[in-house]
C-alpha cells in the first residue's frame, strides 16, 4: 500500500506542475473520460471533454496551486485522497490575482488506476472541489 500512497502523491504533484505550466494535455492524461468535477455554486463538469473545453478560458492567466494532503486511504479496489487546495489565478496582462481555497476529495475506482498514474491512462474517476 505504501507504493500506492506514493503514486497518489506523485499524481497530485504532476497535476499541479502541469497546471502551472499550462500543459492541458498532461492534465487530461491524468483523468478518466468519465471524470466529474463538483465545484461549489456551479453545475457539475462531467467528463474529460467538458474539462478540456473549460481550459480555453485559462489561456490568459497563470495558475499557481498548492495541495496539502490531509489523508490518503487505499481500501482494496478503492482509493481516495483528501487535500486542502489553494489556487492563485493571475491575469497575464496584469491585474489582481484571484485566490481560491478549499477541500478536495479525489477517488479512484481501483487501486491499480491510482498506482498506475502515468503508466496507464486511467487515474481519477471523480474529483470534488469545495471552494471558499
Amino acid at each position: 500500500m505504501q507504493n500506492d500512497e506514493q503514486a497518489i502523491r506523485e499524481l497530485i504533484s504532476t497535476w499541479l506542475s502541469a497546471s502551472k505550466a499550462g500543459d492541458t494535455a498532461k492534465v487530461l492524461s491524468l483523468m478518466t473520460d468519465d471524470v466529474v468535477f463538483l465545484v461549489c455554486g456551479r453545475p457539475p463538469m462531467r467528463g474529460k471533454a467538458d474539462f478540456a473545453a473549460s481550459q480555453a478560458a485559462l489561456a490568459e492567466v497563470d495558475i499557481d496551486a498548492t495541495s496539502e494532503i490531509q489523508e490518503i486511504k487505499v481500501l482494496g479496489d478503492w482509493a481516495y485522497v483528501w487535500t486542502q487546495l489553494s489556487v492563485v489565478i493571475t491575469p497575464k496582462n496584469g491585474g489582481d490575482a484571484n485566490r481560491r481555497s478549499g477541500n478536495t476529495l479525489h477517488s479512484a475506482k481501483t487501486r491499480r488506476q491510482v498506482a498506475a498514474r502515468s503508466r496507464c491512462k486511467h487515474a481519477w474517476a471523480s474529483v470534488a472541489v469545495i471552494e471558499s
